[in-house]
């Protein structure tokens, strides 16, 4: 395709629409052409963002996947209108994901072009710039509904990301990517912090006599002690099976020495009318910060050495790290 078509082309996109032959003629000599098949990806969400498209023909969709694995679309573009530009305003990665729903050829405009552009011609830059702008405000005007709703499914979502669906608790993944920040928070109120690891007691062995279903049930009434007998501002996270994980934010050894006692005694309490005779006990190891663990890592090894030893001291029993 000649110089002369691409000018041609971006004369028709609204973007360029206010440029002059000449400027036009001087952004068709950089600009690349792309062509892709149908069901091709153009860019998947997490790329770098540093194209924006042109369909000069056939179109794309633009989705993300939610949680449940499933595609939710955000957008479709056809020819003559352009996509990939907020990566390149906001010098971001992708949010999305774009994949072609027929055969399509575009014209490419990369971040490079616009800050060559800028330096050389500004002037046609602030063209670029202000249609560019006008048109996104439009597009989200136009869809203000739906980027409502979205804001609404983004934060269920997020919600669903890091709770575990059978207690409704925090999974792993919460631990993963918050328990830093609540360390780093303690250290700087100068507070304390304790981090509990909990095992329910040779629950291997409950799980071949009483059967999966039923330790289901262990475990959701497992949590809903745990509700029960800690504060409103602990943190409780299912980490896997039967493994669960404490956060008591601003509690010392003593405070946490007698949470996780209560927690032990209400465990060797708990009935369930299908095994009258089932008694539960469990075993808690927990450190403490800044007192008798000084970092991230230091809580998590010394939380779990503590676990060990009230393992090997007879299980029915909470053990701290001093």
């Amino acid at each position: 395709m000649s110089n002369i078509d691409n000018a041609s082309i971006l004369k028709s996109v609204p973007i360029f629409s206010e440029l002059s032959e000449k400027e036009l003629d001087i952004i068709a000599s950089e600009i690349k052409r792309k062509e892709f098949k149908t069901g091709e990806l153009v860019f998947k969400e997490g790329d770098p963002g540093d194209e924006m498209y042109i369909v000069v023909d056939g179109g794309v969709s633009i989705f993300i996947i939610d949680n449940d694995g499933e595609e939710v679309i955000l957008s479709k573009i056809m020819k003559g209108n352009f996509f990939g530009e907020m990566s390149i305003i906001e010098r971001a990665s992708r949010s999305a994901t774009c994949r072609v729903i027929e055969d399509s050829v575009f014209l490419v405009f990369r971040e490079d072009d616009l800050i060559k552009i800028a330096r050389f011609m500004p002037e046609c830059a602030v063209k670029i710039m202000n249609k560019m702008l006008s048109i996104i405000v439009e597009r989200l005007m136009n869809v203000g509904a739906f980027v409502a709703q979205m804001v609404q499914w983004s934060a269920e979502s997020r919600k669903r990301a890091i709770t575990d669906t059978a207690t409704g608790l925090f999974n792993r993944r919460y631990l993963e990517e918050f328990f830093d920040g609540l360390v780093n928070k303690a250290k700087a109120e100068r507070s304390s912090l304790t981090l509990a690891m909990f095992d329910l007691d040779r629950f291997g062995e409950l799980n071949a006599k009483y059967g999966q279903e039923f330790c289901d049930k262990i475990i959701v009434a497992s949590a809903q002690l745990f509700r029960d007998t800690f504060d409103p501002e602990d943190i409780l996270v299912r980490y896997g099976g039967d493994e669960f994980l404490f956060i008591f934010p601003n509690t010392d050894y003593t405070s946490a020495k007698s949470k996780c006692d209560s927690l032990c005694r209400a465990m060797r309490e708990l009935r369930f009318q299908e095994h009258e005779e089932l008694r539960l006990t469990c075993s808690i190891g927990f450190a403490t910060f800044p007192d008798y663990a000084s970092t991230v890592d230091e809580l998590k090894d010394r939380s779990d050495k503590a676990l060990y030893r009230a393992k090997e001291e007879g299980r029915d029993r909470a053990v701290g790290f001093t």
